[in-house]
């Protein structure tokens, strides 16, 4: 599944000659940049549907993988009573887990004082007892700014997750199919892809074209290529996240 752009961007930058930006990928010796070298945390997150969650850390700075999945059900495999889940590597010595759940508390889909089906229910999975802890405190924090309505996220230890199909990665992405052919993109990539996390954000309009300009060159991306991101996060600049 995938994402036509629009007629109106019929004179947008072009991407459908796939031999130009492979003769500059070669000439200037750059490939994308699918992975980072660094060390990582992880958090695990359900906020209702995992597209609007996914191209909103994915613009944040810090964050370095992002793949949606299910995740916190009993059963073997995803299916049944599992979650849509967002999972999530970041580096601690640029966003903290406490800024990651700012974020999650802020912009929940279907909010977080109605009880709602498993399936999009609002959830934390913790990855070990610090995070139990500063999300424990966290939801305290949050329950009494929401008082007298009931914060309905549960806190559990992470235990399963299971990645989900290939269409859902990198939603809003993929919509570019053009650019994604340029990024080589295949199954393993579409889930663990630093350049398609940050461009699964920024295109879908979050973070905005300032601060894409400050993250723009750890990517590997071609002259063509940033000429055609930066069109469009431009463009799509706060329109706001949706599923």
């Amino acid at each position: 599944m995938s994402i036509a752009i629009s007629p109106e961007d019929i004179n947008a930058p072009q991407l459908k000659d796939l031999s130009i930006v492979r003769n500059e990928q070669k000439e200037l010796n750059i490939k994308p940049v699918h992975a980072l070298d660094k060390p990582f945390k992880t958090a695990t997150f359900g906020m209702g549907c995992f597209w609007g969650a996914e191209s909103l850390y994915g613009a944040t700075k810090g964050i370095m993988r992002t793949t949606v999945g299910y995740a916190g059900g009993s059963k073997e495999g995803p299916t049944g009573d599992h979650t849509e889940v967002l999972e999530i590597d970041f580096d601690p010595e640029v966003i903290s887990f406490q800024d990651l759940l700012k974020l999650f508390w802020n912009n929940h889909e279907y909010g977080l004082t109605t009880p709602i089906k498993r399936q999009y229910m609002s959830l934390i999975l913790y990855h070990d007892e610090e995070q139990k802890k500063i999300a424990e405190q966290s939801k305290q924090d949050e329950q009494k700014k929401r008082a007298p309505e009931i914060v309905t996220t549960e806190i559990r230890p992470k235990t399963n997750f299971y990645p989900a199909e290939d269409y859902h990665q990198k939603y809003r992405l993929q919509g570019h199919r053009d650019l994604c052919d340029t990024l080589n993109f295949n199954s393993k990539l579409l889930q663990t892809s630093y350049v398609g996390t940050k461009l699964n954000g920024y295109l879908s309009g979050v973070g905005g074209l300032e601060q894409f300009k400050t993250e723009v060159e750890t990517m590997g991306l071609t002259p063509t290529q940033k000429e055609y991101c930066t069109y469009y996060v431009e463009k799509n600049e706060g329109q706001g996240l949706y599923c």
